[in-house]
């Protein structure tokens, strides 16, 4: 049996990139769908797309207009919806931003607007729906962290600080609600091709450039099908595609060394730009 037959899923960041891939994996197994996102046409286009998807006899999906990091209104809007429909059985945080730069280029609000939204976002998008959870001691959480979430990227201080952050939140997390039967995952997903990556691709340094070479892209609908897969089998840990389970096992097996191995490809980067390489 589809753990994700008939079962309610709310997805914040959902009208672009990997939220909308996985509304459309979602849609397809029957899951009743709603998407949370900040901007009105993005959202209603994406459910024209969901719903025909879906097809007739489906429920339709439903959106809701939020900005994840006004709390407040973030709040009233969610208690209205489970007012109305009760808590979701899986939550998944897709809603997140990056903004590349060396730490010297970047100004003090990009830092402070990166944590707001992929860190604060999930953490308000969360306070609002999990001790509905608990009362009724079940649910799935599922949080979108970064490869930059567990390895610390040239060009990427202020997103890697806020997704190291969403890491951190869901380790603890993770314990804390185990008791309660509700279940937690968080993903690391690799480069994906996404709008975001092309916003990214404008403000990338030249040495974050030349480290990502010709790393081959991700498509946002792999990712969620390994996403799905994985919440699934209940793994919490869930490293899509083969770049990050190496660099996921690199990290873990060399500890510290790892650090002389970056600093050695950051020169190596640096040598090839002034060779015009």
């Amino acid at each position: 049996m589809d753990i994700y037959a008939g079962k309610s899923v709310l997805i914040t960041g959902g009208s672009s990139g990997i939220g909308l891939a996985l509304s459309r994996a979602l849609v397809k197994r029957g899951s009743n769908v709603t998407l949370l996102a900040r901007r009105q046409t993005l959202l209603e286009e994406a459910r024209k797309e969901l719903d025909l998807l879906a097809g007739p006899v489906h429920e339709p999906v439903k959106i809701l207009k939020a900005d994840v990091t006004r709390e407040n209104e973030l709040n009233e809007i969610v208690s209205e919806f489970m007012g109305t429909h009760g808590t979701p059985d899986i939550i998944i945080n897709c809603a997140g931003v990056s903004h590349p730069g060396t730490f010297t280029s970047l100004k003090r609000e990009i830092f402070h607007w990166l944590m707001e939204v992929n860190y604060f976002g999930t953490v308000n998008m969360l306070k609002a729906i999990v001790p509905c959870m608990q009362k009724r001691r079940s649910g799935i959480i599922v949080n979108i962290s970064s490869i930059a979430g567990f390895i610390g990227l040239y060009g990427y201080t202020a997103y890697s600080a806020s997704k190291f952050a969403v890491s951190g939140f869901s380790d603890a997390l993770r314990s804390e609600l185990k008791p309660y039967g509700i279940q937690v995952s968080i993903v690391f997903p690799p480069d994906t091709k996404t709008p975001q990556l092309d916003y990214e691709e404008k403000y990338k340094p030249f040495i974050t450039q030349q480290l990502a070479g010709s790393a081959k892209l991700m498509s946002a609908d792999d990712v969620a099908r390994e996403i799905l897969k994985k919440v699934a089998r209940k793994k919490y840990i869930i490293l899509p595609g083969t770049e990050g389970k190496i660099l996921y096992l690199v990290k873990n097996l060399i500890g510290k060394r790892q650090y002389p191995i970056i600093d050695l490809l950051v020169k190596d980067a640096i040598r090839k730009i002034k060779l015009g390489v």
